[in-house]
């Protein structure tokens, strides 16, 4: 797949995900490896392993520098991410994305164990996007036809931070893009 928006994915992910994701010991390409072959082993559709693979894109075309939550700013990534795949994948895409941050709160509210999982900048970061969700937040993310994908896409997402982990590479998981490329 030599198209520009291979390219233009390469240019984000070498150029900008060498970065430290967090406060864990791996950066946001490590990150974006591991949450695709967590979906990829897990024998989820095309479309969640891209997913997977770029749903933290909105922290790396921000702006806002490394960690953000740490003075007090949501980046709001999740939205932005969204919006950015969103005019080049269908929304089997977009949407888990724009939702990944939700499904933490859904998960911290509705798993008591879900939230002592969370590393400590995620902690940090769940009062920032609005913390445990109300029973009217619960119904509203549970109508949502994409919140599956995007609880499946939390989980790989909160898994996805082991040092020592072995993936295979970034042009791997971009086989799937001309399956889930906007029409």
């Amino acid at each position: 797949m030599n198209d520009p928006l291979r390219q233009e994915l390469l240019e984000i992910f070498a150029g900008r995900a060498t970065r430290r994701y967090g406060l864990s010991d791996i950066n946001q390409l490590q990150h974006a490896l591991q949450a695709a072959a967590l979906a990829e082993a897990d024998g989820a559709p095309p479309a969640t392993v891209l997913a997977s693979l770029l749903h933290d894109v909105g922290h790396m075309i921000h702006g806002l520098g490394e960690d953000p939550a740490s003075q007090g700013v949501d980046d709001v990534h999740e939205a932005l991410g969204a919006q950015w795949l969103a005019e080049r994948f269908e929304p089997a895409v977009s949407e888990p994305v724009r939702l990944h941050v939700t499904a933490k709160r859904y998960l911290c509210t509705v798993e008591p164990d879900y939230f002592g999982k969370l590393a400590a900048d995620s902690v940090r970061s769940l009062e920032l996007q609005g913390g445990l969700m109300s029973p009217d937040e619960v119904e509203a993310f549970r109508a949502n036809p994409y919140h599956a994908e995007a609880v499946r896409l939390r989980r790989y997402d909160e898994e996805a931070k082991d040092p020592r982990a072995s993936t295979p590479d970034f042009d791997h998981y971009l086989r799937h893009v001309p399956a889930c490329r906007r029409a």
